[in-house]
């Protein structure tokens, strides 16, 4: 029987029960099929119900696991095989390569100056352009350059090799080759997080039809300090600052034709960029579109009752039907008001949809890799009884790979399955 645990997944909740079995004595070994950990907390600019930097939260626990004793981190790595039982599994992990030595790197950005080839940047939803070799994000953990081998010139074509000509440290491996490793864990905590719902096939609401419809990751993106804009909310179609923004809820959820479950979310980061924008700037003035609202947190409905009351933003019970766009690229809401039962509609500079939180696309095949069952919409299924305990003894589930969740629960989650997998490793030790 070993000592040591797997976390997959390295967001907020991952990273907390790393943290949290290390603390307990026990190695964690914490896998991220990303460049560096984070997860979706790392995108967003503030989080509710205190409108706190989420980068200043989330950080210094970055920080923390790398340099804990015992948790060792492996970034750009997936997990392929878990065989054994608990207390004893065997995890086989494919170690993709960064074409970057990590012992050697520091980070210096030069490599990046000189790179010729710009790519759409996934960090920043598309909305700025990175190069081909690239730190995820300014925080990034470990900070280490990566190369993307799909556009880089070198790869590509058999020329360049500008980065590493450039690099001092010698970092630069292009003869970097994907490693299977091979782990003894004795429970694993399962902690992948989401993804978003593609509103692309719902042609009514406009996106990728009307410039200055958006999503709202994209909107976390273009409001934050570290965003493409650098703080400025200002319309993809013209770089004019934004003054009246429509926010729509359910976008993708409690459909019949799509999810049937609601996000349990968007009410609330919907009202935190409400008042995010008006704390940019106090000419800002804001609607959020709604069918039935959830604020069921702690301190939530007190947010959303200052949201109304100090912000001004407004709240619209309604059904969006479509959104077009007038001759000025301003998009056009056209709803039916619930209060009056009678057709509406207004115009905004930018209409930002809350689109729902699913599985990630991945979360299936992970699921067969692990051997434990999804539920009916393909979050991980979970215990009634015990919340964080998968069908597969020994294995642990906790935050959104188990449903939408807001931060602090996921956090807790984390937490809880910590707490198991602990016990899971000392019952069978014992």
């Amino acid at each position: 029987m070993t000592r040591a645990a797997l976390v997959i997944g390295g967001g907020i909740a991952g990273t907390q029960a790393a943290l949290d079995l290390a603390d307990m004595g026990i190695h964690v070994h914490l896998v991220e099929r990303l460049p560096s950990i984070g997860g979706r907390m790392a995108q967003l600019d503030k989080t509710f119900p205190t409108n706190d930097c989420s980068t200043c939260i989330l950080s210094p626990k970055m920080n923390d696991c790398i340099r804990h004793p015992n948790i060792t981190l492996h970034t750009c790595a997936e997990v392929t095989a878990l065989g054994g039982a608990a207390g004893d599994f065997t995890a086989t992990l494919l170690q993709r390569p960064r074409y970057v030595d990590e012992t050697k790197c520091t980070g210096c950005g030069e490599c990046v100056q000189k790179c010729p080839a710009k790519v759409p940047d996934e960090f920043n939803m598309g909305l700025y352009q990175r190069k081909a070799i690239y730190l995820y994000f300014p925080q990034a953990v470990p900070q280490v350059m990566t190369i993307d081998p799909e556009h880089c010139i070198y790869f590509q074509r058999g020329k360049c090799g500008a980065c590493a000509k450039i690099c001092q440290a010698g970092a630069v491996d292009f003869d970097q080759t994907a490693q299977e490793v091979a782990l003894s864990v004795g429970a694993v905590v399962i902690a992948t997080g989401f993804d978003f719902f593609d509103p692309t096939g719902l042609t009514q609401f406009g996106y990728e039809q009307c410039p200055n419809v958006i999503t709202a990751l994209e909107y976390e993106r273009l409001i934050s300090a570290s965003g493409p804009t650098g703080g400025d909310l200002l319309r993809p179609s013209d770089g004019r600052p934004t003054k009246r923004i429509g926010f729509i809820q359910c976008v993708g959820s409690r459909d019949v034709r799509h999810q049937l479950f609601c996000s349990s979310v968007c009410c609330m980061h919907s009202s935190k960029q409400a008042v995010l924008a008006a704390e940019h700037d106090s000419e800002v003035v804001s609607y959020v579109f709604y069918t039935d609202f959830r604020a069921s947190g702690k301190g939530f409905r007190e947010y959303v009752s200052r949201a109304e009351q100090e912000y001004g933003v407004c709240y619209v019970r309604s059904r969006v039907g479509r959104i077009t766009e007038d001759t000025a690229h301003n998009p056009v809401i056209r709803y039916e008001d619930v209060a009056t039962s009678r057709p509406a509609q207004m115009t905004v500079d930018l209409a930002v949809l809350a689109t729902s939180l699913i599985p990630r696309p991945d979360s299936a095949a992970l699921a067969r890799v692990l051997g434990v069952e999804v539920d009916v919409y393909g979050f991980v299924k979970t215990e009634p009884l015990a919340p964080v305990d998968t069908t597969r003894p020994g294995i642990f589930a906790a935050g959104c790979c188990r449903g939408p969740f807001d931060i602090p629960e996921s956090v807790m989650q984390a937490s809880a399955a910590a707490a198991r997998a602990a016990r899971a490793i000392g019952q069978a030790r014992g």
